[in-house]
């Protein structure tokens, strides 16, 4: 394997990362919003959704190439879990603050 295709995995990687932290993010914005469940720590929701969504999108994009599961695809798969949690707790705070300067505030006519 030479180094352009390693580089090129990289990238592949980041991507994804980068992909599933912004629909981690997304969800949990959502589900935050529920009443009741804003209660619920944002930090072990996003990691939630990570194990959750990381595995499952795994299972699918296999699934789709036909291509046979592997156990050590799994492990590596929770690993990337952990880090797209970090990236999305990450920007988390940021999509968070500017929900709350946009969102509509009740009555005082605004």
């Amino acid at each position: 394997m030479d180094i352009n295709t390693v580089m090129q995995y990289g990238s592949y990687l980041l991507i994804a990362i980068g992909v599933m932290a912004f629909i981690v993010s997304a969800i949990t914005q959502v589900i935050k919003s529920w009443p009741g469940l804003d209660k619920l720590p944002t930090s072990a929701v996003v990691i939630v959704l990570s194990l959750v969504l990381c595995p499952l999108t795994l299972v699918m994009i296999m699934a789709y190439l036909n291509q046979p599961m592997v156990w050590y695809m799994i492990v590596a798969c929770v690993i990337v879990a952990f880090l797209v949690a970090l990236v999305a707790m990450g920007g988390w705070e940021k999509i968070s603050e500017i929900w709350q300067r946009t969102k509509y505030k009740k009555g005082g006519g605004q």
